[in-house]
């Protein structure tokens, strides 16, 4: 089971919203790259400007090689172009999860 997560909330600013759409997009194939990243989700909340990642680690050192990582370099590099405020990171850790088959 994986234990450790991220989630980072980002605010698109005014009509960046679909750049940020694209950039995320574009981000897969560097996290397909990343051993240690088991799951990675980018998320936009439906009408609004708030978009998130989502990313799930078995230990803290596949979570510190994806803050480290090709992704999260772009994202600090582009946020003062497409973001209102910098990405907010959060640590998370997993408590218990449900898998389908």
């Amino acid at each position: 089971m994986e234990k450790l997560g991220l989630y980072v909330a980002l605010h698109a600013k005014p009509g960046k919203e679909e750049e940020v759409d694209k950039f995320l997009r574009s981000a897969l194939p560097l996290v397909n790259s990343e051993p240690g990243t088991v799951s990675w989700y980018a998320v936009r909340h439906p009408g609004s400007a708030t978009f998130g990642i989502f990313d799930t680690f078995r230990d803290e050192a596949g979570r510190q090689a994806h803050l480290s990582g090709k992704v999260a370099e772009a994202l600090f590099a582009k946020a003062p172009e497409l973001f209102a405020k910098p990405p907010e990171v959060e640590n998370l850790e997993i408590l218990t999860e449900k898998k389908s088959a």
